[in-house]
Order: C-alpha cells, then sequence, then structure tokens
C-alpha cells in the first residue's frame, strides 16, 4: 500500500467472537455480518484480505494504516457492527440485551512471511471446526441399548 511517499505492509491476523461465543454468526446473520465487516474495512482504509466467519467466531487477515492502531480499528469495527446488526435486527438487542453482540476481547498477530499459510489457515477453519466438533461429540447413552456409555 502506499500513504503519500510511504509504503507499508502491515498485516494482521485478528480473531474475535460473539459475546458468550453465541453461535449466531452461521446462521441467517452470516452474509450481513460480511457486508458489514466488508464496509467498515473499506470506511477506514483498511485492507480486507482473507476472512472467515464460523459458527462463533471470526477469522480475519487485514492489512492495517499504520497511521491506525489495532485497537483503534477493532473498537471501531466491533462497536460499529454491533450497532448496525442490531439496526437490522431489533429482535436480538431484546434478546442479547445491552447491545453487546461481541465479547470484549480479541486475538491479534502479525504477519511476516508466512501470510500464505495464515491464508490456507483461515479457508480451512471452517472445515476444522466442524470436524472438531464430530470427534468431540460424546454419546453419554448408548442410543441402541439405552446403555450409558463409560
Amino acid at each position: 500500500m502506499l500513504i503519500k511517499n510511504s509504503k507499508y505492509r502491515c498485516q494482521y491476523h485478528i480473531v474475535f467472537s460473539p459475546k458468550y461465543r453465541r453461535k449466531v454468526i452461521y446462521g441467517e446473520l452470516r452474509k450481513e455480518i460480511g457486508e458489514i465487516i466488508r464496509k467498515l474495512c473499506n470506511e477506514k482504509k483498511v485492507e480486507l484480505i482473507e476472512a472467515e466467519a464460523c459458527p462463533d467466531h471470526i477469522h480475519m487477515l487485514v492489512s492495517i494504516p499504520p497511521y491506525l492502531s489495532v485497537a483503534q480499528f477493532m473498537g471501531y469495527l466491533k462497536s460499529k457492527s454491533a450497532l448496525m446488526i442490531f439496526d437490522r435486527h431489533a429482535n436480538l438487542k431484546y434478546k442479547y440485551g445491552r447491545r453487546n453482540f461481541w465479547s470484549r476481547g480479541y486475538f491479534v498477530d502479525t504477519v511476516g512471511k508466512n501470510e500464505k499459510v495464515i491464508k490456507e489457515y483461515i479457508r480451512d477453519q471452517l472445515e476444522e471446526d466442524y470436524i472438531n466438533d464430530q470427534i468431540s461429540m460424546k454419546e453419554y447413552i448408548d442410543p441402541f441399548t439405552g446403555k450409558k456409555n463409560e
């Protein structure tokens, strides 16, 4: 990217989730949340390189201009997107209360020369989450015999 006479490459892998890791992202809101995040990134001149909405969290690979800190960007992104989501879906405001859609924190990691690996990780994350959910499902009662599994 170019800012007047300066060049920069400030890429970050960011992960954040809805409050209490509610699995609301993957349902009907998935497409709208994607549109909202793209719009807000464009407004702040943040390049959205790769993103994936998993059932209870979002992965993003972004390039943030050096005049904008990650904390400033995430504060803006999470607060504005929550307002936009609640404006479009007023029922969520009453269901979740107090306009707290996103959890307070987030994970961020700088991207060095391994941009390709992180892009692949983000693309594969949804599939891995699904597989891990399937593996972690433990049946406490055998559905065929009705007896408790030990």
